[in-house]
């Protein structure tokens, strides 16, 4: 009763929002990886990224004042990940908070003797475990383009990353996947890249990835989104794990 409910107030309030077509079309209508949706399946991540609106908090930092169209495309971006998995997979965090560009954080760390070091560092999007998730609007807008850079992605992927145990690479897996074979598959690929690397070899992806194993899985995921074809030229049985991960098949769309 209490469901029945809050989906029927749910779907009042996306009404109200008087969401057309054209709308989609001026927030993502260049996006590359929502073009490749069926029209079925667009429908749905535009119905999830509706919902995602409603329930969480989207916010410009400093002067930053986010349009209806600006709020579109974060959502629909974000709605990427969790299509098959459901908004449930987002329940650690409330917030999005938006830069206009790059922004400054500081961080704190130890080194082998125990002291504690201070970096400041510009970033384009940084997530905490329990929120906010930060974006920077310029890298939002300029997203999908020939590197595979979205920052959205990324961030989100890491949010996916930290519902186990904080940001390690490895996110909790469905009772139907094969944790050994992820476990398999993840080291063999860091592995591959780290040689190509230390050899100076051009590598399949941006070199990100190899700052440690949380940005490992996000900048694969990034990848897997936006250039799958990439993505399982180099790696096969990485595509596969995150094919089985996300419950989607990028590669198929085209």
């Amino acid at each position: 009763m209490l469901r029945d409910l809050k989906e029927w107030r749910d779907a009042r309030r996306i009404e109200a929002l008087g969401v057309t077509a054209a709308d989609w079309q001026s927030a993502l209508g260049d996006w590359a990886v929502y073009l490749r949706y069926p029209a079925a399946e667009r429908e749905r991540l535009q119905q999830l990224a509706l919902h995602l609106l409603l329930h969480k908090r989207l916010q410009g930092v400093g002067e930053l004042q986010l349009t209806d169209s600006m709020r579109l495309r974060i959502a629909g971006m974000a709605a990427v990940p969790v299509l098959n998995l459901g908004l449930e997979w987002y329940d650690r965090w409330k917030t999005v908070l938006v830069y206009d560009g790059p922004f400054v954080a500081e961080h704190e760390w130890h080194d082998e003797f125990g002291i504690v070091h201070a970096e400041r560092r510009a970033l384009s999007g940084e997530t905490m475990q329990s929120g906010p998730v930060v974006l920077s609007w310029q890298d939002v807008e300029h997203a999908g383009g020939v590197d595979a850079a979205n920052v959205v992605l990324h961030e989100l992927a890491h949010t996916l990353d930290m519902r186990w145990d904080g940001a390690n690479g490895a996110p909790p897996l469905h009772a139907d996947m094969d944790a050994v074979q992820w476990k398999t598959e993840f080291p063999a690929a860091w592995d591959y890249l780290q040689d190509l690397h230390e050899r100076g070899a051009p590598l399949p992806l941006d070199e990100y990835a190899l700052e440690d194993p949380a940005e490992f899985f996000a900048v694969l995921s990034e990848t897997f989104f936006e250039q799958p074809q990439r993505l399982y030229d180099a790696l096969p049985g990485v595509y596969r794990q995150l094919q089985a991960f996300y419950r989607q098949s990028p590669l198929e769309r085209g």
